[in-house]
């Protein structure tokens, strides 16, 4: 299974796509989209979704699984972090992906096994989970390639439950 993960937001965009087979998860891309505050936000949002969309024709994940919204410190950030997610999930359902969404505790929770987990616990679980050899430097790209991993966990659990009812 080959999942993209998002990380949403107006400056930068982390994304990770993340594969597993029989069991193990690799990295095959990751990194984050930034923008400009210069830019109108009307091109910002361009960039994100243009990203996006590319890595999708690229690698044809079979999955879209983006952060949600938990909440933000303004009225306007939270608008803007919204209208990004937006991007996202156009982009994702334009291609005809299937998508999940993940709260911030529910990531932190599969990737770390601790929901208020900080930063820094994440990225270290991401760099194990995949076996990098290199520490992740962009937190963006961390937190979707956790995000993709919180996917496959709930896709292997969802599967192995399914089974037990048969």
């Amino acid at each position: 299974m080959l999942v993209l993960g998002v990380d949403p937001g107006a400056s930068a965009t982390g994304y990770g796509v993340v594969a597993s087979s029989d069991g193990v998860l690799r990295a095959v891309e990751y990194g984050s989209v930034s923008t400009s505050p210069r830019d109108p936000f009307s091109s910002r949002l361009l960039q994100i979704f243009s990203r996006l969309a590319e890595l999708i024709r690229c690698y044809q994940p079979e999955w879209a699984a983006i952060e949600s919204l938990i909440f933000a410190k303004n009225v306007q950030s939270a608008f803007k972090l919204g209208q990004a997610r937006g991007v996202a999930l156009l982009a994702a359902a334009q291609s005809g992906l299937a998508i999940a969404e993940y709260t911030p505790l529910q990531v932190k929770s599969a990737v770390t096994g601790y929901g208020a987990a900080g930063k820094g616990q994440v990225q270290q679980m991401v760099q194990s989970l995949l076996g990098l050899k290199e520490p992740l430097r962009s937190t963006d790209a961390a937190d979707a390639l956790a995000v993709a991993i919180c996917h496959h966990h709930s896709a292997r659990l969802l599967h192995l439950s399914r089974g037990r009812g048969r």
